[in-house]
């Protein structure tokens, strides 16, 4: 116990003796551990104590009669280190000293000397006490040995391992291993119940609640909590290099892809294929590839995106009709349809339809409970591109989504929204203005219920925005096309630009610029504890073979290419798992294909 009377150890005097040494050896980290001698009641007056803190030792005792404390420090000595210390504390009258390690030898000369009459009759010795809370204590203690009338040092030092200097060691700890490592620990006498199961799939339960299994597939070391499986030890894992998976044979183009997962089904992806003859298609996963589950009519499609209301599933698309001349019938059709998943015949059925023009993308979020859609109109007409976008909100009485405000944007093509801390934004890309593609794409903020300016950025032609945190940092990277202003030749090979959000000014600010071909979207994804961008190149002014490259994030060097893939005329990139394995896929807008990679990882 580590609260015990003081007559067990004093047998055959109630005096504390004014000559000892004390010796132990410890190791702790955070908590100063303490050890006391306490007369016997609940509240009783401190006697003896000796006390750790992060950079010393004090002795305290009391003083004649029932005096005030007395305290004699060493300072300048590092405990709290989370490694194993032996000390060895020995005092004589007015002189004491302390040995850490064999090694450091400190000494004091005290006016005050401790008592000879100091009486510990009815006392309790109290071992790792905290304030009020006696008998807690957090570390490991291997000895703790009082030695009354002379100093120790001698009987402890020299040794060959200083820091575990033995001089009384209890039975139960001798045969434990004692390595001088950081990962050192003082193994519980409970290890011996402890078993470890190997296996790639086993149920925690409250059955085998404390026990360990180790998955060699993952690396990892997990211990049950009686539901769940707690992760203890996992090695970090990285990309390798990446495989083709699948090789899919689309009926058009493919502007655009959303992987999402439907329960009871599992994965699947909506592609928004250019085709208005043979529409678009919802694939669904099986057998290590996508495989066509269910077509869709649309015209022109150019993006999908899914979305949850509580347990209602929806795809929304974004139509685009081709000029045909007339632009009253064009505007008149033009129209971007929700669909809604209905669970007796599993399929997507139509739900709502609204007026958009040359919609490029949809986005999704909540906020306060309420949620929303925003539109990106990139062109009325052939050349009117300076538009209204608009945000709808869901009315809950109508069961349909409601215009609830309107923005302005500049060829919109991509929206992103996304969180910092309680504050919701909004991202536009704008590509274009009727002139060039120089223009400013903005960042909004929601204040009172609407979307409020927050900041502006130049970019050229930007397609797309994605947002993304590496521990508490904030990025928003932008892709950008092309440059182009009148008449003039445009450039493709130019700069995109990650840009982060700095706390102090409250501004995203440039951060990194990666050389990019006509750019089109940007993916982040994690594996392991390691962070990624991959980016769509389209178009580097000749071809649309190019490649389209991964970047791993390397800190202060901030993103370094790591793989090139070659692709057609890419236009999005997705990231998904299923099961232990990781995947890329690519769509492309000049080839009715598109194609799956799976990530090796070590």
């Amino acid at each position: 116990s580590l609260d015990f009377p003081s007559s067990q150890h004093l047998v055959n005097c109630h005096l504390f003796p004014r000559e000892f040494s004390i010796v132990t050896t410890l190791k702790v980290s955070l908590v100063a551990p303490k050890v006391r001698a306490r007369e016997n009641s609940s509240q009783g007056r401190l006697l003896i104590g000796l006390r750790f803190s992060r950079d010393g030792l004090h002795f305290l005792f009391r003083g004649r009669s029932g005096g005030v404390m007395a305290r004699w420090v060493f300072r300048g000595i590092q405990l709290a280190d989370d490694r194993w210390h032996t000390l060895v504390l020995a005092f004589s009258g007015h002189y004491a000293t302390l040995t850490v390690d064999c090694n450091t030898h400190l000494e004091l000369v005290h006016s005050k000397s401790l008592p000879s009459d100091l009486s510990v009759q009815g006392s309790r010795f109290h071992i790792g006490s905290r304030g009020r809370w006696n008998g807690l204590f957090s570390g490991l203690i291997r000895q703790l040995v009082l030695v009354p009338g002379s100093d120790a040092t001698p009987r402890v030092c020299p040794s060959s391992n200083p820091r575990l200097a033995e001089l009384s060691v209890p039975a139960v700890l001798l045969d434990l291993p004692q390595k001088e490592t950081r990962s050192d620990l003082t193994l519980p006498s409970y290890e011996s119940e402890v078993r470890v199961s190997v296996g790639l799939e086993k149920s925690c339960s409250s059955s085998v609640r404390g026990q360990l299994w180790f998955n060699p597939v993952r690396r990892a070391l997990y211990l049950c909590d009686g539901t769940l499986w707690v992760p203890m030890l996992q090695e970090s894992q990285r990309l390798d290099y990446v495989l083709e998976q699948q090789v899919l044979s689309t009926s058009s183009e493919t502007y655009d892809m959303e992987v999402f997962s439907v329960q009871g089904l599992g994965l699947m992806a909506a592609m928004a294929h250019r085709s208005p003859s043979l529409g678009s298609a919802v694939y669904l996963w099986r057998d290590g590839g996508f495989h066509l589950y269910q077509k869709i009519s649309t015209y022109g499609a150019l993006s999908w995106r899914h979305f949850i209301m509580g347990k209602k599933i929806f795809l929304v698309v974004s139509s685009s009709r081709e000029s045909t001349g007339n632009e009253e019938t064009v505007e008149k059709d033009e129209l971007s349809v929700i669909y809604r998943w209905n669970k007796k015949t599993q399929r997507f059925v139509h739900y709502q339809a609204l007026q958009t023009h040359c919609a490029r993308d949809w986005e999704a979020f909540r906020i306060q409970g309420h949620t929303y859609l925003a539109v990106a109109n990139h062109r009325q007409g052939n050349t009117n591109h300076t538009i209204d976008s608009v945000v709808y909100k869901w009315d809950r009485g109508t069961q349909l989504f409601e215009p609830h405000q309107a923005l302005r944007t500049s060829g919109a093509y991509d929206w992103e929204a996304f969180t910092v801390g309680p504050y919701h934004f909004l991202a536009v890309a704008n590509a274009f203005d009727g002139q060039t593609t120089h223009v400013d794409s903005v960042i909004y903020v929601w204040v009172d219920g609407s979307f409020r300016l927050f900041q502006t950025i130049k970019t050229f032609c930007a397609t797309d925005w994605e947002m993304f945190q590496i521990g508490s940092r904030v990025f928003l990277v932008v892709a950008n096309g092309h440059q182009l202003h009148g008449n003039s030749p445009g450039r493709y090979a130019i700069n995109s630009t990650i840009y982060e959000l700095d706390m102090s000014s409250q501004l995203f600010l440039r951060f990194q610029d990666i050389i990019t071909y006509s750019a089109v979207d940007w993916e982040f994804f994690t594996v392991g504890e390691e962070s990624y961008l991959v980016v769509a190149n389209s178009f580097d002014g000749e071809s649309h073979s190019l490649n389209s490259i991964i970047y791993r994030w390397q800190g202060y060097e901030g993103f370094v290419p790591i793989h090139r893939l070659p692709t057609i005329g890419c236009s999005d990139w997705e990231f998904f798992t299923s099961g232990e394995e990781s995947y890329l896929m690519y769509s492309s807008a000049t080839a009715p294909l598109s194609k799956v990679f799976r990530l090796k990882i070590h």
